[in-house]
């Protein structure tokens, strides 16, 4: 292996070193106690190699966020497969629930990120086909993106009123039945 190919792989693997220690920090202790100092401590690196990977806060809450799409579409695909609309509505609420940083960094923490493009990250691309392949056969004859953006839009109105203790917790398996079966109205 070359000089270069090795300080690349070193590179990357510093990169992906910040990401999971922000990501850490941030499901212990919230994304206020992620800091680049507390970043620094923790992998044991200075404050400026933070800075040659990230120009911030901002960009490393992005590389978090891009993380969790990919995660996101795994866990999608996993369930579509077998359940449909229904599978991959649960798998959503299941993935918000287990990963709460996460999913603020992916929906709620301000970035650059860019969504609904040819320019957005794959894994925002990935994640949002998995809910386009569950969500399309039920369009009809609306456009299938469109009425997959809706369907994305209740579900996570669900899951953030939900976290923020807004609907009776009891009833949350009603409403993502009543939910799928609203969208499986043609």
């Amino acid at each position: 292996m070359s000089i270069p190919e090795r300080r690349a792989r070193e590179r990357a693997q510093r990169h992906q070193l910040i990401v999971t220690a922000a990501r850490e920090l941030a499901e212990t202790e919230g994304w206020e106690a992620v800091t680049t100092r507390r970043l620094a401590d923790r992998i044991e690196y200075s404050q400026p190699v933070l800075y040659s990977h990230f120009a911030g806060k901002d960009a490393i809450v992005a590389a978090v966020a891009v993380v969790g799409f990919a995660e996101l579409a795994a866990a999608l695909e996993a369930a579509g497969r077998s359940a449909g609309l229904a599978g991959a509505a649960r798998a959503y609420v299941a993935f918000a629930e287990a990963n709460p940083a996460l999913y603020d960094a992916m929906f709620s923490l301000a970035t650059d990120l860019p969504f609904g493009g040819p320019d957005a990250p794959e894994a925002l691309r990935a994640a949002f086909g998995q809910l386009l392949g569950a969500l399309a056969p039920l369009a009809g004859d609306r456009d299938a993106e469109t009425f997959t953006e809706v369907g994305w839009s209740a579900l996570h109105g669900l899951v953030t009123l939900t976290r923020g203790g807004r609907l009776r917790p009891d009833l949350a398996e009603q409403r993502l039945t009543i939910l799928v079966d609203q969208l499986s109205r043609s």
